[in-house]
């Protein structure tokens, strides 16, 4: 808790110091950008196509590790296909690169679980392009790389 409080009173400090509004708001927009990666694991882990949906973009692209592109509505069916049962999503090594009003976040990622009853494991990497728009943030297309098995 301790440590906690040494960084953000640091960044606040940093922030003063700089007087730099969009110094401010990309540390505060990178912290947003984390939380919010990490909502959109819980809620695939949870077959919650209606968080999800409140995450991405109308026009939302996705490509998966295979070579499939979907469309938002795609994903969102895809994500309820009970055959499909994570029992681990996890982000690792994130980077968030932000720009005015765009931000790409990086990282690699562990995913476990059974599709079909047949176990799996896969690690991959991920690239995820975000847009504020209207005061919100939402994923307008997200990549994924698989590693290996």
């Amino acid at each position: 808790m301790r440590r906690l409080l040494i960084v953000g009173g640091l960044c606040a400090v940093v922030c003063l110091i700089l007087s730099g509004d969009t110094l401010c708001d990309a540390l505060a927009d990178q912290g947003k950008l984390l939380a919010l990666e990490n909502a959109w694991n819980q809620a695939q882990l949870h077959h919650d196509a209606k968080a999800v949906e409140g995450l991405i973009s109308d026009n939302f692209v996705y490509t998966d590790y295979d070579g499939t592109v979907m469309n938002k509505a795609e994903f969102l069916a895809d994500l309820k296909d009970p055959a499909y049962r994570a029992s681990l999503i996890a982000n690792e090594n994130v980077k968030v690169f932000p720009y005015q009003n765009v931000a790409i976040v990086i990282g690699t990622y562990h995913t476990k679980g059974t599709y079909k009853r047949q176990a799996f494991e896969h690690y991959g990497r991920f690239t995820d392009t975000w847009i504020f728009e209207k005061s919100i943030w939402r994923c307008v297309a997200s990549h994924t790389n698989l590693i290996k098995k």
